[in-house]
């Protein structure tokens, strides 16, 4: 794919702004689109801003899909938004189709653009530096799972087949240890016992699915800090953003992967293990937050798998750096050897640490479930 610059211009000619163009420039910290932030000037008005991107080709194979299901939860947002009260403007976002009335514009080279409007007055944080901080964002998701409880979830696309699918995460795993292409099989046995130790966690979820006991939801499926704009005023979660994730799943999965990345203070790829540790605190914070967010969408059951939303989640990412480690690390960036390593023993140590205090995870959900 060349350089999203080489066809910007084209691109810019190919939606309407409202208002003369006098700049666009990559804007966002983000490793899988092009993202720009157009500036426009209204004639006696201020600069109004955009959000243009280029969707990543190589992680997205149907555009097309990934835009039906993006429109459809965005229209439906705002529209239960405005139902209670809100702005739409602030609080989901929009796409603005091109000219041609299509759901993104497709360039000269085969790039798929869309466009959004900047939400003015916010800001994205990368860490949570405060406890109140990770507790906006548990608002901000669990107000999202509240908002899109009677979307149906089975109308979206799966943008990224399984992804979430924890016997399939397994399944790739036992296959990359069997095959061994790189002999790193021995270097690994521990952290390979790890994962075989816990194989029937890997079905507690999907079996929970298949028997009817947790509904299918939508679900945002990378519930990061940094996907949540805040109000620079109120410093409350507003908008969700990154929806390219939207697709079919348990409500766990998205209230553990927020645990995962944000209930610890040590680097993803922290050798010394020692500082590696679940903070109980921040998980009993964001558990409140999140479940006053959603507003008692939830049923007990899916309260009750909370924690191993947590764990799972967890489990999950200490098995795919695993398994990207053992096939010669071609999925996850490294900047040097080993580092897939110690990323998946992270994982594995907060998942020790979770089992260690599982009366406690399970005491705090039950403090706040009503």
């Amino acid at each position: 794919m060349v350089p999203a610059e080489q066809t910007l211009s084209e691109v810019l000619e190919a939606f309407d702004f409202g208002a003369p163009v006098v700049g666009a420039i990559r804007y966002g910290c983000g490793h899988i689109n092009d993202t720009f932030v157009v500036h426009t000037q209204p004639e006696n008005c201020c600069c109004r801003r955009f959000i243009l991107q280029r969707m990543s080709a190589a992680a997205f194979k149907h555009p097309d899909q990934l835009m039906e299901n993006i429109i459809g939860v965005t229209q439906f947002l705002g529209r239960e938004i405005e139902k209670h009260g809100g702005d739409r403007s602030r609080e989901a976002m929009e796409v603005v189709r091109p000219k041609s009335g299509a759901d993104f514009y497709t360039d000269s080279q085969g790039g798929a653009w869309r466009l959004y409007p900047f939400v003015e007055g916010t800001v994205c944080h990368q860490t949570a530096d405060t406890p109140e901080l990770f507790a906006a964002s548990g608002r901000a998701f669990g107000r999202f799972q509240q908002l899109l409880k009677d979307y149906p979830a089975d109308t979206l696309y799966e943008t990224i087949p399984r992804f979430h699918d924890t016997e399939d995460r397994l399944a790739k795993f036992k296959a990359a240890v069997a095959a061994d292409k790189l002999g790193r099989v021995k270097d690994c046995q521990p952290e390979i016992d790890f994962v075989l130790s816990r194989e029937a966690d890997c079905s507690v979820a999907l079996n929970a699915l298949r028997a009817g006991k947790l509904p299918l939801r939508v679900t945002h499926n990378d519930t990061k800090l940094n996907n949540v704009l805040m109000d620079e005023a109120t410093g409350e979660g507003i908008c969700i953003i990154d929806l390219d994730t939207v697709m079919p799943g348990l409500v766990l999965y998205d209230f553990g992967d927020s645990i995962r990345f944000g209930a610890n203070h040590s680097a993803e790829d922290e050798t010394d293990l020692s500082k590696v540790n679940l903070d109980v605190d921040l998980f009993a914070a964001y558990t409140a937050a999140f479940l006053e967010g959603t507003g008692g969408s939830l049923t007990d059951t899916e309260i009750e798998y909370l924690p191993w939303g947590a764990k799972l989640m967890t489990l999950e990412c200490g098995m795919r750096f695993l398994t990207d480690h053992l096939e010669g690390d071609t999925y996850f960036h490294i900047s040097r050897e080993g580092q897939n390593l110690d990323r998946c023993r992270t994982q594995f140590k907060l998942v020790a640490d979770m089992e260690a205090r599982w009366g406690e995870l399970e005491a705090i959900v039950n403090q706040y479930r009503k």
